[in-house]
């Protein structure tokens, strides 16, 4: 099945409101291309040097998404040029993305990203962490960066109640910072989750953003 076919296929699946990110990770710049030509235009990349590299390469009009986890001394290389980072887990990386934002004269958008998973290795902060990082000064500083939504990944599991369950969980941590912290920005908006295994569940779940690879691409 061609790439234009599955992802004419996951379209039809998904409302119209939920954003399809492509995850590009790993895949030659004629598959991507391939998917550019299909129509595609969000792309995702879990590597800082992948992703400068693809962009330099390709199509202007492309939104590349980091949705890998990000150090902090990497961020300069896509500043120039990112559109969304979905995995900011802590107020030092959220500090320099803002200052090479504004060394580039932008605003970046960005996600929280929350742990959710039962897996001990995945990234992410917790309620707690997330309104320590919300209520201190420091973020209140920060005029170059937009926080938009959050971001999480559930467990890799056959266990389709779990995953729900976790889902369900960053869906309600969703409301309560858009409540509590976001009420009045019509920015914050967005909920990543879902990805090839998962993402059925998690758009009804209330996704709003898809990162989608090896049903896209196929696998590796």
């Amino acid at each position: 099945m061609s790439i234009q076919k599955r992802i004419s296929d996951i379209r039809k699946e998904i409302d119209a409101r939920v954003t399809l990110v492509a995850v590009s990770k790993t895949k030659p710049i004629e598959a991507i291309k391939e998917a550019y030509y299909a129509g595609q235009r969000v792309f995702g990349e879990n590597k800082v040097q992948e992703m400068a590299a693809k962009y330099e390469q390709l199509p202007k009009d492309i939104d590349w998404h980091l949705i890998g986890h990000l150090q902090s001394n990497k961020v300069k290389y896509i500043a120039p040029f990112v559109q969304l980072i979905h995995s900011v887990d802590s107020l030092k990386l959220l500090q320099e993305i803002n200052k090479q934002a504004q060394k580039n004269k932008r605003t970046i958008d960005c996600l929280l990203q929350f742990h959710v998973a039962s897996e001990e290795t995945k990234f992410g902060l917790n309620m707690i962490e997330a309104k320590e990082l919300l209520d201190s000064p420091e973020y209140g500083m920060l005029q170059n960066i937009r926080i938009v939504g959050i971001m999480g990944m559930a467990s890799f599991t056959e266990n389709q109640a779990l995953v729900r369950h976790e889902f369900h969980t960053l869906k309600s941590l969703f409301d309560t910072l858009k409540d509590s912290y976001f009420s009045t920005s019509d920015a914050f908006t967005e909920i990543s989750m879902g990805m090839s295994g998962d993402y059925r569940i998690a758009v009804e779940e209330g996704s709003t953003m898809i990162r989608v690879g090896s049903t896209i691409f196929g696998s590796r």
